[in-house]
């Protein structure tokens, strides 16, 4: 079976809620994933807006979760290390943990939610780039999955 991901919050390709975004409590989505392959040592989660004006702009970096955690709940607290130890990075709005979409006016912009299982847990410490994340995960990716959302103002 093919590793899925959804949101009770939206559909995919779906819009986002108002809550779940800077015109609402900015608190994260409920998420939740199955068929994470065997050998699957840790997961992460990366949300990305490739329509920003300044390119492709980061709204959340997790990564060293437990692989048999099913989902995230709602309203993930912006902290460094979670009470299951994954850690989350910062985005570029430069804080730790989730920061909702916040598109200027106009047309709709996407924002891709895409979970990774890997066959290691990444030596990096909490506060790390997106970037620093992919590049840990390198080819031990064994397996990943997406969940599109919209949101306009």
């Amino acid at each position: 079976m093919e590793m899925t991901l959804s949101s009770p919050a939206f559909n995919e390709g779906g819009e986002i809620p108002p809550r779940y975004t800077c015109q609402g409590e900015n608190a994260s989505p409920r998420l939740g994933w199955d068929s994470v392959p065997e050998g699957t040592k840790s997961l992460a989660l990366v949300m990305d807006d490739p329509d920003a004006p300044s390119g492709v702009f980061t709204h959340w970096v997790i990564f060293n979760l437990p692989p048999g955690t099913p989902g995230l709940a709602e309203a993930i607290p912006a902290l460094s290390q979670l009470p299951d130890g994954a850690l989350q990075g910062k985005n570029d709005f430069g804080r730790f943990g989730y920061g909702g979409p916040c598109p200027p006016p106009g047309r709709p912009h996407h924002y891709l939610f895409t979970l990774y299982a890997l066959d290691k847990t990444l030596g990096l410490q909490a506060g790390a780039s997106k970037e620093q994340v992919l590049k840990a995960a390198g080819g031990n990716t064994l397996a990943h999955c997406r969940l599109t959302g919209t949101y306009r103002r």
